[in-house]
């Protein structure tokens, strides 16, 4: 009786900060490994995420904008963690860990909207469908997941709520780049991270939605 009294904390804390279900993380963590790898990937123009934050652009036109365009894609690498421990670790993550994923996500966010403000001032030089979907997706995915989330963010465990900002904040720029990039040419090759990511986004999304439904829908953890 006094091993399970002493185990209870352990036991309520792991239960009320969870990852979701370990099929569940099994296969997103393959969605996000895949993920990782599309951080060194060709993308378009035969330049990856990785030649983008180092400024390897073609013609030497890398600037600020593809460095915060290119470095959000390395959020996988923190996404491919939590899976990882929530796969492999009973223990809730810790608080300090996921005030630095926080951070990461808040200045990924900050990143996309900087981004994002040559296609509200129209000077992106792209059409106007394109410019609509970016701006609509972008700033979309960032309001509606930031509202859900400090509304009822009592209605969701810690852990989950840290999935959902890396996801918001990888997503945001994810549907930026896909857009910007769906018209340019060349073989899968020189463009391999494109297609890569159009099948890895959507397990991504409907996650995102998932995570946000339930916390809308389900009553504060303290009651639970």
């Amino acid at each position: 009786m006094a091993n399970q009294i002493a185990a209870s904390p352990t036991h309520s804390a792991s239960s009320t900060d969870s990852a979701g279900p370990k099929w569940a993380n099994a296969i997103l963590l393959l969605v996000w490994l895949a993920a990782g790898a599309v951080a060194f990937l060709p993308f378009a123009f035969d330049t990856s995420a990785w030649d983008a934050v180092r400024l390897h652009v073609p013609g030497n036109q890398g600037n600020w904008w593809h460095f915060l365009a290119g470095a959000p894609c390395f959020l996988a690498f923190p996404m491919i963690w939590l899976r990882l421990r929530a796969l492999f670790s009973s223990q809730p993550s810790a608080p300090v860990g996921r005030r630095i994923l926080w951070c990461v996500a808040g200045l990924s966010t900050i990143g996309t909207i900087l981004v994002e403000s040559p296609f509200l001032l129209h000077l992106a030089g792209t059409s106007q469908w394109q410019r609509f979907v970016v701006l609509g997706l972008g700033f979309g995915i960032i309001i509606a997941s930031g509202v859900i989330l400090l509304m009822r963010r009592r209605h969701i465990s810690p852990t989950q709520a840290c999935i959902a900002g890396l996801n918001t904040a990888y997503l945001a720029n994810l549907s930026l780049i896909l857009v910007v990039y769906s018209d340019a040419t060349g073989s899968f090759s020189t463009r391999s991270g494109w297609y890569v990511s159009m099948v890895t986004v959507w397990p991504m999304v409907l996650e995102l939605v998932w995570l946000l439904m339930q916390a809308i829908q389900t009553r504060p953890l303290a009651e639970a």
